[in-house]
């Protein structure tokens, strides 16, 4: 399966050399096919080899722990066959003959606190084939219905096991009407469903609130749900050391050009890149990059470049791409007036996996 990648740099097949020079993400204008779309919904790169015993759970967060019990539990209870013909009527019956537990998990918690890693988790544990089972962000899934039509993203995900939703955008009314009519068909089909979310501007509570938005925004869904609350801090930063401060200019293009499939690129002229691809297409404009260097790197100047940041830094984390940067720390990239509106949560969330990446990218300058 093929994407096409207009770009002025290196071909994505061939592997680089240090004298080649770093590539450039503002120079890549990638199509991504429908068919790649659905193919991709899987859990990413970071999140393959996860499991339940993976998960460390903060042993001051009881919740934690139960999660895990829970989703295995949830888990074992998709080894039936599909809930198709028979099976439909008893699962979703108005009065069913005997009680029966949720065909779906919300997991609500903030940012940090490893959800999508116990999504991933619950993806791996389900006992089917990984064609009878989805992975995706809900932006992914809205570019999926965008791609292929409402009835034949029906027809394309009904007949599977398990469709998991990380990161619900309570916060766009439109594509969660959209997604929320989407999940009710495929209910209707048979399909279990799990889904993490983010919280509605203006509810500030890290994740305090996102149950019930939730379950009141995918209407009448909410009886499929069982809310899964997972409370503690943000694991990527539990006992390590601050964020490493920014290099310099010298030092982040110094890395690039010596390390083979590093990209190197002006975060102002990223930032105005960015808005000229899709989101949908963000994780094919990293294809074949093994690090992303940026200089001058600065606060985001308004809401929509800074959201369409959130989306490639989740794009980066998911393919464990380390970033290497010279300009202000990444926790100011974001206006206090941003960090205090109804997106917080996802800016904090892009801060928090930035910095992450930065720690994994300081092996690339020389000591």
């Amino acid at each position: 399966m093929s994407t096409s990648l207009s770009t002025s740099g290196p071909a994505i097949g061939r592997q680089p050399t240090a004298d080649a020079g770093p590539l450039a993400l503002c120079a890549r204008e990638p199509h991504v096919p429908a068919e790649r779309l659905v193919a991709e919904m899987v859990p990413p790169p970071r999140f393959d080899a996860v499991r339940f015993d993976t998960y460390d759970p903060d042993p001051e967060q009881p919740s934690q722990t139960e999660a895990v019990t829970v989703l295995s539990g949830f888990a074992a209870g998709l080894g039936g066959a599909h809930a198709s013909g028979a099976g439909k009527r008893r699962w979703f019956a108005k009065k069913p003959a005997a009680p029966t537990a949720p065909r779906g998990v919300y997991l609500d918690g903030g940012y940090g606190v490893g959800k999508t890693h116990l999504l991933a988790s619950l993806w791996h544990a389900t006992p089917a084939e990984p064609a009878l089972k989805a992975f995706g962000t809900f932006v992914e899934l809205t570019n999926l219905v965008g791609a292929l039509g409402f009835q034949q993203t029906v027809r394309t995900l009904g007949g599977h096991r398990l469709l998991c939703i990380d990161e619900f955008e309570l916060d766009d009314p439109g594509d969660t009407v959209l997604v929320s009519s989407l999940l009710s068909r495929l209910v209707e089909q048979g399909v279990a469903l799990a889904a993490t979310s983010n919280t509605l501007p203006g509810k500030l509570g890290e994740g305090r609130f996102a149950a019930v938005d939730f379950l009141r925004e995918i209407q009448g869904l909410s009886a499929h749900f069982r809310p899964l609350r997972i409370d503690g801090q943000d694991y990527r930063h539990r006992g390590l050391p601050e964020a490493p401060a920014p290099f310099s200019e010298e030092q982040v293009a110094k890395a690039a050009y010596a390390t083979p499939g590093a990209s190197l690129d002006d975060f102002p002229g990223l930032l105005e890149h960015l808005a000229r691809v899709h989101p949908s297409r963000y994780g094919a404009l990293t294809d074949g990059i093994a690090a992303v260097c940026l200089t001058d790197v600065g606060p985001v100047p308004d809401q929509s470049t800074a959201l369409r940041l959130v989306v490639l830094a989740d794009r980066l984390y998911d393919r464990e791409i380390p970033v290497l940067a010279s300009g202000v720390p990444f926790d100011r990239l974001f206006s206090e007036e941003m960090l205090n509106g109804g997106y917080r949560k996802k800016y904090f969330r892009a801060i928090s996996r930035l910095t992450a990446l930065a720690r994994d990218a300081k092996g690339l300058v020389a000591q």
